[in-house]
């Protein structure tokens, strides 16, 4: 059952910004008469259908926050072993869909968790919009129960309105997340994400608020400095200010295109040894040998993934694309699965879980990327549909299967790869 969050009294409501194409680097921000809306910016199936508000679901009572233990914040060790404690009780998670604008949405994650992902993030929500914004909540932040772990990311720089945006998610996630990694121009124009690594004292602050006011634990994801000392001194300042899980991607700021940077794992793992909190690594994970490979070499205590993902829904399953293939002996020729398929396993989850058309319409391009390369009439059709429907989708599915042969997934002849844990 999909849960919208309830209206927020005492606000008044700002006009939802939604783009008028699909974007996938920066929230749906863009002013637009419903005459001029793109038929892409609307939710796929009627948005009262099966849906119902999360206070028709009380949550279960939350743990006592930190705020309710006088002379708390500054101990050191009691905040560690919290720290730990939610991490055990959520199942100390290994394999995890990192956040992505447009793209982390409940039914993919959805996707994710049946191939494996044992937690998600939701996309970056816009900390300012979502607490001031009925509309904005209801169409950019979907859960439903068995949407757990999960993690809820927020871009901020103003630790006010941040608690505020938090304290309306903090029932239905098991940590409120802090994006402090994302280096585009959006953030720099906005003053987030990366960006704020030029404020210190702001990221203490929005760390510090939200640490001392909520019933769930904050985490942080942060990219790294140049130097490695500015990096550990920056993950020690998050601890301190009561960050209980620290998520490390492995490039700078300036290290955009995650193609030609590499992830630093060196990096990752001075930081899992300086601090006392759960780690999380981020960067080169394309199949489940980098995951075990990852955890191994840092020490860390969970993988996300992001861009690999999105063309293989099924990687912590075990399963990979024909590029990650070679080289491996144990791979077998065909294992029945393919990415038409998980798309329209996909598909059957937005019809469930509806979604902005123009956020499947991203999907569909990533999933069927090596389809549509043989085949790129086919996706220069799906380009030319001013309004998408599921019927034409399927059709456009049932196409490509009769044009082109078949591109499979791989896995292992042998039994599948089990995670190993490298210990705190």
């Amino acid at each position: 059952m999909r849960m919208r969050l309830p209206p927020r009294k005492g606000l008044t409501p700002l006009p939802l910004l939604i783009p008028s194409r699909p974007v996938s680097s920066s929230p749906s921000m863009a002013v637009q008469s419903e005459e001029d809306r793109h038929p892409d910016d609307g939710l796929c199936s009627p948005s009262d259908r099966c849906f119902s508000s999360p206070a028709d679901h009380p949550p279960p009572p939350p743990p006592e926050p930190l705020s309710a233990s006088p002379g708390r914040l500054l101990d050191g060790e009691w905040r560690i072993e919290r720290a730990w404690a939610h991490w055990r009780k959520i199942g100390e998670p290994k394999t995890i869909v990192a956040p992505m604008v447009d793209n982390s949405e409940l039914p993919f994650r959805m996707l994710c968790r049946k191939y494996g992902a044992a937690a998600a993030y939701t996309p970056m929500l816009h900390s300012r919009i979502f607490s001031e914004n009925e509309k904005y909540r209801s169409v950019e932040f979907t859960t439903c129960k068995e949407d757990r772990p999960l993690f809820v990311q927020f871009c901020a720089n103003d630790p006010d309105v941040l608690l505020d945006a938090a304290r309306l998610v903090e029932p239905y996630c098991d940590y409120v997340d802090i994006n402090l990694g994302c280096p585009q121009r959006i953030a720099r124009r906005g003053n987030y994400g990366a960006f704020l690594m030029d404020n210190l004292p702001v990221i203490r602050s929005l760390v510090q608020n939200l640490a001392v006011n909520l019933h769930v634990p904050v985490s942080c994801k942060i990219r790294i400095f140049p130097r490695l000392q500015d990096t550990i001194a920056y993950a020690k300042m998050l601890e301190e200010a009561g960050c209980s899980l620290l998520a490390v991607h492995g490039r700078t700021r300036d290290e955009k295109d995650g193609k030609k940077h590499r992830a630093d794992w060196e990096v990752i793992k001075a930081v899992k040894r300086a601090v006392r909190i759960p780690v999380l690594a981020n960067g080169n994970i394309r199949h489940m040998d980098d995951v075990q490979s990852c955890l191994d070499h840092t020490g860390a205590d969970g993988v996300l993934s992001a861009e690999t993902l999105l063309e293989n829904p099924a990687l912590f399953a075990g399963f990979r694309t024909a590029e990650w293939r070679e080289g491996d002996g144990e791979m077998s020729q065909d294992c029945g699965l393919d990415q038409a398929e998980l798309l329209v396993e996909y598909l059957k989850l937005c019809e469930r879980y509806p979604v902005p058309w123009r956020i499947i319409r991203s999907h569909v391009h990533k999933l069927l990327g090596d389809w549509f390369r043989i085949h790129p009439e086919i996706r220069e059709e799906l380009n030319a549909q001013w309004k998408l429907t599921f019927e034409w989708l399927h059709g456009m599915v049932d196409r490509l299967r009769e044009k082109c042969e078949r591109i499979p997934l791989y896995e292992r002849t042998s039994s599948r790869i089990v995670i190993e844990s490298s210990g705190n």
